[in-house]
């Protein structure tokens, strides 16, 4: 009788030690750092639709009084819908190439609207003009939302990956979470990576 229990006391106590260290490994770090990544990313496509959402009364602010910059403006819209129109798949996070494809729509929207933000420096009376500038103004806000957003989803994408290729968390994600995978996180372009040229 007593030489059964020992085996069985051994058993419990490798049962409690075991699930004692998976408490300590925060087994609930995968879904939960999933989560914050998710919040995160929509907070950027909620910062990217309001940018989104601005142009095209920028546009017709900007046409009324410079009709001649057709082209520009033209390039802005097109830049809109490609950036609006496209589809985002489910799995955006975890596919380099569909994200590849959402950052340089956005890239190129935001490129468009810059450059018709210096057309508008050839035309004063637009400069003052009261809708312009509280468009302006509400544009350059926006700009910077979508710093922040794309910010805080770095960040919550570098903890989230972080957990899934260190140890305890890769093993706790092999055993508990195997659908988890790392997510895809915004980079610089290579333009920007390149240092300005200054000519005098």
């Amino acid at each position: 009788m007593i030489r059964t229990f020992f085996p069985r006391a051994s058993q419990i106590f490798l049962i409690l030690f075991f699930a004692m260290g998976l408490a300590a490994c925060d087994i609930n770090a995968v879904p939960r750092y999933d989560e914050e990544t998710k919040a995160a990313w929509s907070e950027v496509l909620n910062q990217y639709q309001r940018r989104a959402d601005l142009v095209p009364n920028l546009v017709e602010t900007v046409a009324g009084f410079a009709r001649q910059e057709k082209e520009t403006l033209t390039a802005v819209v097109e830049a809109r819908s490609k950036a609006t129109q496209m589809q985002l798949p489910p799995d955006i996070l975890n596919n380099p190439e569909a994200f590849r494809q959402f950052q340089q729509n956005q890239a190129a929207l935001g490129g468009a609207l810059a450059r018709l933000l210096v057309v508008v420096e050839k035309y004063p009376e637009l400069k003052s003009n009261q809708n312009f500038l509280s468009l302006q103004s509400q544009l350059e806000g926006t700009e910077n939302r979508i710093t922040v957003a794309r910010r805080d989803y770095i960040l919550s994408v570098q903890k989230y990956n972080t957990e899934l290729r260190t140890i305890p968390g890769r093993w706790v994600a092999g055993v508990l979470y195997p659908e988890a995978e790392v997510k895809q996180t915004f980079d610089i372009a290579e333009q920007a990576k390149e240092a300005p040229k200054v000519k005098f």
